[in-house]
């Protein structure tokens, strides 16, 4: 879903929006407590799997399990999309059932999390690269709600989403989100979701179980890059042949892998995890930061 919201770009851009207090009051709320916490993109696939106990969520678990509980979660959901950079900044997110076609329990599913209007702050204050708008109107969409109701089922945790600018190339992502690294040391949890491979006009749920061969060669080639820290081929997606438009038709659910990977210190190793492929042209492949 793409939010063009012409007023609320105009008051940013004139300073309108205020960005809230100070960005030393916002670092004494989260101070640096000598701790990193790691990062992920998980590859989120079906909202269902906000209900199921499956390999998938099981997976997110795990590789989450060691993790100290994070002070707060900030959010980059391949289902938010914007023109202009946004953070969500209310107490009370609402949860988005932004799907249609799945059971009542679904579409009736909340995630009460609270929000962090001081974390949305620091975040705002923190990002020098380009304005970030402090928003009261979107929420917890499925790619943030569905991975977190099973991980971290309380909904005690404060959390954040910040926007993908759809107008933005991969290399800009990547470089918005290596200013948000100093809250990897504030106790926040940043999550990119999405999925590597997405091409749902090509699904096929005949063969759920299996990848197309194209869709199984593009996420090796990619998982080889992330492994090898070649975030310059990542970023600049497009020239990876053939398969990788077939796989990445339109860029909102791979720019969140971005987010995680620019998080990645010189000393911190890459874990893949959830590698399989899913009715033909999905991948649920996840990767763990630190």
């Amino acid at each position: 879903m793409l939010r063009q919201n012409f007023l609320k770009t105009i008051a940013m851009a004139s300073g309108a929006v205020t960005i809230g207090a100070s960005l030393q009051a916002m670092a004494e709320t989260l101070p640096e407590d000598g701790n990193v916490m790691p990062a992920f993109f998980i590859g989120h696939g079906s909202p269902m799997n906000a209900l199921g106990d499956n390999e998938f969520t099981r997976g997110w678990k795990a590789a989450m399990e060691d993790v100290p509980k994070p002070k707060a979660i900030l959010c980059v959901s391949a289902h938010w999309l914007t023109r202009g950079t946004w953070v969500t900044a209310m107490d009370r997110p609402k949860t988005i059932h932004d799907f249609g076609g799945f059971p009542r329990e679904l579409s009736e599913a909340q995630y009460a999390a609270p929000g962090d209007p001081k974390l949305a702050g620091l975040v705002s204050d923190t990002v020098k690269g380009t304005p970030v708008g402090l928003d009261q109107g979107w929420g917890l969409d499925h790619g943030t709600w569905s991975v977190l109701k099973p991980v971290f089922p309380m909904a005690d945790i404060p959390v954040v989403q910040v926007s993908i600018d759809i107008a933005k190339p991969g290399a800009w992502h990547y470089g918005l989100a290596k200013e948000l690294m100093s809250l990897r040391r504030r106790g926040v949890l940043i999550i990119g979701s999405g999925n590597i491979v997405h091409n749902l006009g090509l699904m096929n749920f005949q063969n759920f179980e299996r990848g197309f061969d194209w869709a199984i060669e593009i996420d090796e080639t990619i998982k080889q890059l992330i492994l090898n820290r070649d975030h310059g081929k990542l970023c600049d997606y497009r020239s990876l042949g053939k398969s990788a438009k077939l796989a990445i038709p339109t860029p909102d659910h791979y720019y969140p892998l971005l987010y995680a990977l620019a998080l990645q210190d010189a000393n911190e190793e890459a874990t893949i995890f959830n590698d399989k492929a899913v009715a033909g042209s999905i991948t649920m492949t996840s990767v763990r930061i630190g």
